[in-house]
């Protein structure tokens, strides 16, 4: 009964948290589903967001600008790490390596120490984890706002462009596509999104870390692949497809608050993470494996029938 009300105390807490990560898994599924783009720029751009967002916030600027510059910051990682691919040849996953670790040193410039804090009795931030019920009212309008406009932006040319690009390049380039500029518009965006969500996920904590995005990309797969397993057959629509990236994400939480209530060790939560994206990963490939060689021997039966 205990565990039942402390998971109950902790929801409103992993919701919250949910969503304002789940804006940053939108990012990752941008790259990642959409693009067909392995980037590893997360982690470092999340943190990116959110120091810019602290500083502009202590130096009193309107909190829209903050969220926009914050979006800006990011936007300019993933172009960065763009430019590394497109330009210079260098493979995804190492041209996002190298634009995290560069972040780190621009980070702590920007920052100016190794955190931030900004309080919210000193400034009227949009989230903050002492409002936990406004937090998630305030992250699910974000959430819905963001998912409208890619809905929207990915119905145009240029959005359709840049599925077609992830999709099937060869094809893509068939058809006059230029599919470096749209690996940089994809990334650019994504990246963006995940500077907005370090902007929100700084003022739902109430400080920035350089470390804070450590691991951040774990934890965007996870809600992405947990939304595709949970939610793929049931959600065709593309913008039912951004909503399960969501919904994995506060899944995602909801879990993490429940094993946390078992009992599991906080400093081994980035070990729980590895295994249950590792989980994720390997569960639709043993199902596509099993649903293989259950066809395989459904034919072979069939074939010994007719041979008979």
């Amino acid at each position: 009964m205990d565990l039942i009300s402390s998971m109950l105390r902790m929801m409103p807490d992993a919701v919250a948290q949910g969503l304002i990560w789940g804006i940053m898994a939108l990012g990752v599924y941008i790259t990642y589903k959409v693009l067909d783009y392995s980037d590893l720029t997360v982690d470092g751009s999340i943190c990116t967001g959110g120091a810019v967002a602290a500083l502009l916030i202590l130096n009193g600027v309107p909190m829209a600008v903050a969220i926009l510059a914050a979006f800006v910051a990011g936007a300019l990682a993933g172009l960065i790490t763009a430019l590394l691919h497109t330009k210079m040849g260098i493979p995804p996953i190492l041209s996002g390596i190298l634009t995290q670790l560069a972040l780190y040193s621009i980070n702590l410039r920007i920052m100016g120490k190794a955190m931030l804090a900004v309080s919210v009795d000193k400034f009227p931030l949009l989230v903050s984890v002492r409002d936990q019920g406004a937090s998630c009212l305030v992250g699910a309008a974000f959430v819905v706002v963001i998912i409208a406009l890619l809905y929207w932006f990915f119905g145009t040319e240029l959005g359709c462009a840049i599925r077609a690009t992830g999709a099937n390049p060869n094809m893509s380039r068939a058809q006059g596509i230029n599919d470096n500029t749209m690996k940089l518009f994809g990334l650019v965006l994504g990246n963006g999104l995940v500077g907005i969500s370090g902007a929100l996920y700084t003022q739902y904590l109430g400080s920035v870390t350089v470390n804070m995005g450590r691991g951040a990309i774990v934890i965007g797969l996870a809600a992405v692949i947990i939304g595709d397993v949970l939610f793929g057959k049931i959600f065709r629509n593309f913008s039912l497809k951004l909503l399960s990236v969501v919904l994995g994400a506060i899944i995602y939480y909801m879990v993490t608050a429940f094993v946390i209530q078992l009992g599991l060790n906080t400093d081994d939560l980035k070990l729980f993470s590895a295994a249950f994206v590792t989980v994720a990963l390997f569960l639709p490939y043993w199902k596509d494996r099993h649903h293989k060689e259950k066809h395989r021997k459904k034919m072979m039966q069939e074939g010994g029938k007719a041979d008979a």
